[in-house]
């Protein structure tokens, strides 16, 4: 069986930590942001955790 390969995209958006939980940053925070207001802004910097229903599919995504 030959080896499984990381999705070279989700390796470049997601970070695994030792608990178990994979690390992402949120979006909308690219362009258009004249319209979007501070406090927004600040809370879309800070990174979240992937939710349950989609860790499975990010997993397979990062074998290693």
């Amino acid at each position: 069986m030959p080896k499984l390969k990381t999705h070279r995209g989700a390796k470049k958006r997601f970070k695994k930590l030792k608990s178990g939980k994979i690390k992402r940053r949120k979006a909308t925070l690219r362009h258009i942001l004249t319209s979007k207001p501070k406090s927004r802004k600040r809370h879309l910097r800070e990174s979240t955790y992937v939710s349950d229903g989609d860790l499975k599919a990010i997993r397979a995504l990062l074998p290693y």
